[in-house]
């Protein structure tokens, strides 16, 4: 995929924004015009630099490694060099020996990765290739959160109080914490994206938080030191976008707020920030641009700010010397490509516009907002996701809806990287507006295959609290319960599921074996089938009701159709396969529900609302197949490597207690004891990285279906045999004689014969766990039960 038709993915900035470019004047005999530049990132940045470069006549040179080698990025330009392994974006030298080599004249680092990285940015000036972001000096000032507090607190700044010393030794740092007073915050000196930051709300919690933020500071920085600074119970986080060039020139592009939050990571950022005092906004402007100027900055930079809603004080976080992930909000009211704005710096024109200009446009362009679309599960803690992208569907863009995506339909997100899939960007006359078009937008979003936070998004949109405006860091968390209110799934819903799968199966004519809801090979006349559906927020998700379907077909694309007692008669329905579209005309109402079913997994699109249920496998098949009871057993809810094990083999363990901290996408996260038990064996080890962690092998789908034909053999041969050749005396000998070895039995030949006349008069039910069921009744085992003593706790990672 060539750069041009990247182009069409995310629409350009609007008209506005691009006659200020025309119309900007710079002086010429400064200026150094670049015509190739590498971009050493991934994703979504690779793709957005890329599309503002060619717009500029730039040729453009990607990198990507093993991973990524069929990535968006990775395809969208001719000039793409693999650099290998999963952590090579982080090889500064090979970066620079590939710009070098291919003749660019300057590295775009993106954001992440080494975009904050000064001795990286060092080695591009001495190798004679220009850093599209600010000076080393700059980065190391404002990259040591200790160094660039001092540095605004000379400059005026307010600061939070806390420490920010050399010493790290861990009681030390817990006599400073008791100084400070809990609740305190311990944040990684080099750090940024939330990584290596935890609070500890007491005394006895301050070790373990502070275990926990060195580790990953190490792991996503390199370095572990620390601050410790004063919590702020109800705090907004307010960040200002700000530019500077090389002419001493320096405007602040407005504010982000940024409150909404998991995991101190953003979700959802807006512009301008809602409910705060002009005179509050002005000052917050005029602080951040004599934060840059403090340390002669150069190029694009975000200065953060942590505002108290108790006092209407704000003090300085830190200041991030790159791009922001959220900068498309800038983007949109003020109508400027801040993309475009770097490369002018870094070229060594002028600024654009004057902070007055820039303040005119921002009281003009009205109000945006960004969603960040995250393969990850809110419903268990918003761990990551990974997976194939098996249906995507986004809302139709314009000057005021805009997408920035870093993958399409079929791209694989992967475990190695941040799990996220798009941005998503409104822009309204005010707030309010811009909240309907991102609440409408959203229910247009469709992504199947990981699990995603869009129905999330959805609901915070709808969250009273947060339409008033009221938002604070906390956010999610004060309003857990009504984020997280368990959703009814409605009776139409389970039907256009059921009948999209029965539809699809006579289109393909497959009826493969496996899950209760499959056929077993009777004549595909006119019958009623029953399908089970289980509720499910998501891969080893059990605890989602269950719902029976019922569908009797009357005539050629008529069904009547029964949901927990409810019917829907003479329903027409027709699937298309292309789209997944089932279209059916219920007697009080038509819809159009998307389906997607991988293997036994259903993901179910109406009305705006996604849904997720399972086709539940009929344990006997689970046992034919080899499938372990994982009950008792602790589970890796995603791939991961384990950092700590905190238990070992034998230990009695409480329920919620610490066993093993495993990392995924530079994120710990703390797997906990579901319940009171003892450890019986610990599988993994520290140290352990696997792409997953399987429990058990399923066979391979071809040995299903063998399993699934010779099956529908056994059951006929039985059948027939039984009930047409053989007496009733003689069959009840000959199966005992066959049993004998094993398990004693008796046959009701009868009910046998009674069940078999009816399914050719009349139907059957197609899922594998009713047939089981049937059989039951029929095929008597008397199996002797022992007596069970429970089961040790097991700690295994899937």
């Amino acid at each position: 995929m060539t750069l041009s038709s990247l182009l069409r993915i995310t629409p350009r900035l609007a008209p506005a924004a691009r006659r200020t470019r025309a119309a900007s004047t710079v002086n010429t005999s400064t200026v150094k015009p670049l015509d190739s530049i590498l971009i050493a990132n991934r994703g979504e940045i690779a793709l957005r630099v890329g599309r503002t470069a060619a717009d500029r006549g730039i040729r453009v040179t990607t990198l990507y490694t093993d991973p990524d080698s069929r990535a968006q990025h990775a395809l969208s330009s001719p000039f793409a060099f693999n650099l290998g392994s999963v952590s090579a974006y982080l090889d500064g030298d090979r970066i620079i020996e590939i710009a070098k080599k291919e003749g660019c004249q300057a590295i775009h680092p993106g954001y992440g990765f080494l975009s904050e990285n000064s001795a990286f940015a060092r080695k591009c000036t001495e190798a004679g290739l220009v850093f599209i972001g600010p000076p080393y000096t700059a980065i190391e000032d404002m990259g040591d959160k200790s160094r660039s507090k001092e540095i605004m607190t000379a400059a005026g700044v307010p600061c939070v109080p806390g420490y920010h010393g050399a010493n790290q030794d861990p009681a030390f740092l817990e006599e400073q914490a008791d100084k400070i007073e809990y609740p305190v915050l311990i944040k990684a000196v080099k750090g940024g994206g939330g990584k290596g930051m935890r609070i500890a709300s007491s005394k006895s919690e301050f070790q373990a938080q502070l275990e926990s933020a060195k580790s990953e500071a190490m792991s996503s920085f390199g370095d572990d030191n620390v601050l410790v600074e004063k919590y702020i119970t109800t705090p907004r986080h307010i960040e200002v976008q700000v530019f500077a060039d090389k002419h001493g020139n320096s405007v602040a592009l407005g504010e982000r707020d940024c409150s909404i939050q998991r995991r101190h990571q953003k979700v959802l950022e807006e512009s301008p920030a809602p409910h705060l005092p002009d005179v509050t906004r002005k000052e917050l402007w005029d602080k951040a641009r004599a934060a840059a100027l403090a340390v002669g900055y150069e190029g694009a930079g975000t200065v953060e700010f942590i505002f108290d809603n108790d006092s209407g004080k704000f003090y300085f976080m830190e200041m991030n010397t790159r791009l922001q992930v959220e900068h498309p909000v800038t983007e949109m009211v003020t109508g400027q490509d801040l993309v475009h704005w770097q490369i002018l710096v870094a070229e060594g024109a002028k600024l654009p516009l004057t902070q007055e200009e820039v303040e005119e446009r921002i009281s003009q362009s009205g109000h945006g907002i960004e969603a960040r679309i995250y393969a990850e599960n809110p419903e268990q803690g918003f761990i990551p996701d990974s997976g194939r992208l098996l249906h995507v569907r986004t809302p139709a863009t314009s000057d005021d809806i805009r997408i920035d995506a870093g993958f399409v339909e079929g791209d694989d997100v992967s475990a190695h990287y941040d799990p996220m899939i798009s941005k998503l960007i409104v822009r309204g006359s005010n707030r309010e507006e811009a909240l309907r078009k991102l609440a409408v937008a959203l229910e247009e979003y469709e992504v199947a295959g990981p699990v995603t936070n869009i129905e999330f998004l959805k609901t915070i949109c709808k969250s009273p609290d947060f339409i008033a405006g009221e938002v604070e860091t906390g956010y999610i968390e004060k309003h857990r319960t009504e984020l997280f209110a368990k959703k009814t799934i409605e009776d139409e819903v389970l039907a256009q599921v059921a009948l999209a799968c029965l539809q699809r199966d006579t289109i393909s004519g497959a009826h493969t074996a496996g899950v209760a809801g499959s056929t077993i090979g009777f004549t595909p006349s006119y019958q009623e089938r029953q399908l089970t559906l289980t509720e499910s927020t998501g891969p080893g998700s059990t605890e989602g009701s269950t719902f029976s379907v019922r569908v009797q077909q009357t005539a050629d694309d008529t069904f009547n159709v029964e949901v927990g007692g409810r019917v829907f008669e003479q329903v027409v329905s027709k699937l298309d396969p292309n789209s997944h579209i089932v279209t059916s005309f219920f007697p009080h109402t038509r819809l159009d529900t998307t389906v997607i079913r991988d293997e036994d997994t259903v993901i179910a699109f109406q009305r705006g609302t996604q849904y997720r249920l399972t086709l539940p496998r009929a344990k006997w098949m689970e046992k034919a197949l080899g499938l372990k009871d994982v009950t008792n057993s602790v589970l890796a809810p995603m791939p991961c490597k384990v950092l700590r094990v905190e238990v070992q083999a034998g230990d009695v363990v409480e329920k919620d207690q610490p066993l093993v901290v495993i990392e995924s996408m530079k994120m710990e996260t703390v797997i906990r004891s579901p319940q009171r038990g003892t450890i019986a064996r610990v599988v993994h080890r520290q140290g352990v990285s696997h792409a997953s962690f399987p429990l058990a092998r399923i066979p391979d789908p071809v040995i299903q279906f063998f399993i699934a034909c010779l099956l529908r053999i056994v059951l006929y041969g039985c059948i027939e045999i039984v009930t047409l050749l053989l007496t009733l005396d003689f069959a009840i000998s000959i199966i005992r004689f066959m049993f004998m070895a094993n398990v004693p039995c008796r046959i009701n030949v009868k009910a046998g014969h009674r069940w078999w006349n009816s399914q050719r008069q009349n139907s059957y039910e197609s899922t594998l766990e009713r047939k089981i069921n049937i059989i039951s009744m029929s095929f008597d085992l008397q199996k002797k039960k022992k007596k069970s003593r429970g089961s040790p706790l097991r700690i295994c990672h899937n």
